[in-house]
């Protein structure tokens, strides 16, 4: 996974609250090889008429190269499917801007390169005001953690240790890693003080 700081595209506005893991990727997809790309799927039956016609009236249908989404509240909320975040990084999606998300939704973007930050409600409520006839140019400058959205320039929240992981392309394997000296010194230690939780290391140290 690359890490990034700065990206610039497109911003569409998804505004509802509530959207939940099951319509942003439905179960029965779920099936497909992850090879294939999710993209597709992504909030399949929300773009549809129940005849499956593709709706001209929803923002997402109008703006295929978005890759800024200004989404409501408890964002990726539900259950804890990952492909849910697959869907969006498959359809090109690198950043999601709302007030709240699901916890393990927001884990998970943030293992998968996407991010998501967390913005009050009146800026939220301003972007989709300013969104409502479509797209428009978007920067998110993640190492300060503002980002600009047409004529909005504003601080978004994120976790320091979130920052990092994207900043770096690291993953929590990736992270740990860079307690590498930390974590041996730590062993060294606390075998010498209790031996018998690690024999193969006593063996080891006396040949």
């Amino acid at each position: 996974m690359a890490g990034w700081r700065v990206h610039t595209g497109q911003a569409v506005a998804l505004a509802r609250a509530n959207v939940d893991t099951d319509q942003l990727i439905p179960a029965r997809f779920m099936s497909v090889p992850r090879v294939q790309g999710y993209g597709d799927y992504l909030l399949h039956d929300v773009r549809r008429t129940e005849a499956g016609d593709v709706r001209n009236d929803f923002s997402l249908n109008n703006a295929p190269n978005a890759s800024v989404l200004i989404a409501g509240p408890n964002f990726g909320s539900g259950s804890s499917r990952e492909a849910a975040v697959y869907a969006l990084v498959d359809a090109g999606v690198r950043a999601v801007f709302a007030p709240s998300f699901g916890d393990i939704f927001a884990s998970n973007a943030i293992n998968n390169g996407l991010l998501p930050a967390r913005i009050d409600l009146a800026i939220y409520e301003t972007l989709v005001s300013q969104l409502a006839e479509g797209t428009c140019e978007a920067k998110v400058d993640l190492e300060n953690k503002t980002a600009t959205i047409g004529r909005e320039t504003f601080a978004f929240a994120l976790d320091e240790t979130w920052r990092t992981k994207l900043m770096n392309g690291w993953d929590d394997i990736d992270l740990t890693q860079q307690h590498a000296g930390e974590i041996a010194l730590f062993k060294k230690n606390y075998t010498q003080i209790t031996p018998w939780v690690a024999p193969e290391d006593i063996v080891e140290s006396t040949l």
